[in-house]
């Protein structure tokens, strides 16, 4: 059953398109993640909380639509902010019982406190803990409240590893309950490593991004005698790893495959992702898509590209179309070449 329904939501500022109308549903035990920009997902959380409104469109939440932008009593949200204050003076215990009455909550305090491993700081104080240890009693203090949808904001930003494990524990647990979770983030990785959905919001669209379970259905493996290693490739897109979990993008979607030390790169919008296979590889099956082999080491694609400059006689470089106006080297031999594809003597 679904909690939360986007239905041809878009949103402008002024004359901006902040991102244009998109469709998505998240329902009982689904965990999506949306990677997008700072701004997106400020915008994003502020139109869930209902500081702002849409341009177009309608959200519903728990089958009931938001009036004029505002939350009703009956929708039951749950929030976690990247910046969200806490009661210093209080002890780990009164904080969360605080909440309990807040909430009217039936839940157990102590077994909140054991699902995030602070039992044994119950009594100490908020300002005596350490930044992941605070960011866990946030999420005490969410799930005391115990809505149905969930919206993490950037929920393992700057924590360790063992806050870490413990938020996806913690996250696989309220998929068990049918609890919908949104997370909003900016890190690919984060993304990856939480959900089992994962779209890109930009202004150009909501876009999924396939993970596959395996990878025999977009690499097919041969090896022979005189080449073990020999890798046949058969895709029209681009597998990464990142941490157990394989996506796959589409070739429009990369900036440029740079090599070091035997290792790709992908670069997709200011992130690197490793990618199985070599620049080689790579440069055969991408050119097709407009990918060019610009130096040894990096793969450009030339639609990303801006600016050709020329530093010296024998010194180039192209300038990506992106915030960080990313250079990228361009080889002199391969000077010749280029022109030759853009069709200039």
């Amino acid at each position: 059953m679904s909690v939360l329904d986007l239905i041809d939501v878009e949103k402008h500022q002024q004359d901006r398109v902040v991102f244009p109308s998109i469709c998505l549903k998240v329902g009982e035990g689904e965990v999506v993640a949306i990677h997008s920009t700072t701004d997106i997902r400020k915008c994003l959380l502020h139109i869930f909380t209902g500081q702002e409104h849409i341009s177009n469109g309608e959200v519903w939440i728990e089958h009931e639509v938001m009036k004029h932008g505002k939350i009703s009593k009956k929708q039951n949200i749950g929030y976690f902010f990247l910046d969200e204050g806490l009661y210093e003076r209080l002890s780990v215990k009164d904080h969360l019982l605080l909440f309990k009455g807040l909430f009217t909550s039936s839940l157990n305090v102590e077994d909140i406190l054991q699902l995030v491993r602070l039992e044994a700081k119950k009594q100490t104080k908020v300002k005596q803990l350490t930044f992941s240890e605070k960011k866990r009693l946030q999420m005490a203090k969410l799930l005391i409240q115990d809505p149905s949808l969930f919206i993490l904001e950037e929920p393992d930003q700057n924590v360790d590893i063992e806050t870490k494990r413990i938020f996806i524990t913690i996250t696989n647990q309220l998929k068990t309950q049918g609890k919908a979770i949104v997370i909003l983030t900016s890190n690919m990785e984060s993304a990856i490593t939480f959900s089992d959905h994962v779209y890109r919001l930009s202004e150009e669209g909501l876009l999924a991004i396939e993970m596959p379970a395996t990878l025999e259905a977009e690499i097919q493996v041969q090896e022979s005698a005189e080449e073990a290693d020999a890798v046949v490739i058969s895709y029209k897109k681009i597998p990464a790893k990142v941490s157990d979990k394989l996506i796959l993008f589409n070739p429009p979607e990369i900036d440029y495959i740079e090599s070091h030390d035997g290792q790709s790169n992908l670069h997709i919008r200011g992130e690197s992702f490793p990618c199985m296979f070599t620049l080689n590889q790579l440069e055969e099956e991408l050119q097709s898509f407009g990918f060019f082999r610009c130096h040894r080491s990096y793969i450009v694609n030339l639609q990303k590209v801006r600016e050709v400059v020329t530093w010296t006689r024998n010194s180039y470089s192209l300038i990506l179309e992106n915030a960080r106006k990313t250079e990228i080297p361009l080889s002199k031999n391969k000077m010749t070449d280029l022109k030759g594809i853009l069709g200039l003597k």
